[in-house]
């Protein structure tokens, strides 16, 4: 297993892509900590995952609250002794064209997508440094690499996203940290369930596999990159999107 005895935050981990990250890291025997606005989901997941014979645990966190953000991971600390694994997966989307986006709409998103990665980074990472040792992982975008129609907000996230990235692969690189960021295309998550037919119909074609991705196909790519197995990968935007942008 690629990750046996590794203790792994995912935050975001209620549904989508982020649970089914927590799903195979589990089956790749790390210690999971789901995070999660919704105390409820992450705890049901917790539960179907320790009786499976997994070790997993939830924690309800507001990735934009710092205080409580600070506060689980000095939890988790105490609890467990490490934190090897941080995945920031979550996110949310408020659209709107640029002439009727609101500035509720924009800062929702800015401080979610992109605060929210700073307060979880910033919160582990003095642990990872005591450890020399680390792997930080964040969610981008295509739209964080190319833009998109109606996402002025979401794609100015995931842009930044991307900056820290980099920025955070230089500075924590030579203390043992990789960080390293995953730009997924149109993946069947709940986001997209409430999308009109002939906009679900464009993306598929959009994509040159002629479909959406599967959360599952994101988590493996996340398992890779936190396993040593990626102990050579520092820095990069990896697009996982059945070949969109080619």
């Amino acid at each position: 297993m690629k990750l046996k005895d590794k203790v792994a935050i995912v935050t975001g981990a209620a549904a989508g892509i982020g649970l089914a990250t927590a799903r195979k890291f589990a089956s790749e025997g790390a210690i999971v900590v789901l995070c999660d606005r919704s105390a409820e989901g992450v705890e049901r997941e917790a539960f179907s995952l320790s009786a499976s014979g997994h070790t997993a645990v939830a924690r309800a966190v507001d990735v934009t609250d710092r205080a409580g953000v600070d506060a689980v991971v000095a939890d988790l600390k105490r609890q467990f002794g490490r934190i090897d694994i941080l995945v920031n997966n979550a996110g949310i989307t408020q659209d709107a064209r640029l002439q009727s986006m609101s500035e509720a709409q924009f800062d929702k998103v800015i401080d979610v997508n992109l605060k929210g990665v700073f307060n979880c980074t910033q919160a582990v990472v003095d642990t990872m440094l005591e450890q020399q040792r680390g792997v930080v992982l964040n969610a981008s975008s295509v739209v964080g690499i190319y833009g998109n129609f109606g996402q002025t907000n979401y794609a100015a996230s995931k842009f930044g996203v991307i900056g820290f990235t980099k920025t955070w692969a230089r500075e924590l690189g030579p203390k043992g940290i990789r960080v390293n960021a995953v730009c997924p295309g149109f993946i069947a998550t709940d986001i997209l369930s409430t999308m009109p037919d002939k906009v679900l119909e464009g993306f598929r074609n959009a994509c040159w596999q002629r479909r959406l991705g599967e959360p599952g196909e994101i988590a493996n790519v996340y398992a890779f990159l936190a396993s040593d197995d990626a102990s050579f990968v520092n820095g990069t935007a990896i697009e996982v999107s059945g070949g969109l942008s080619v």
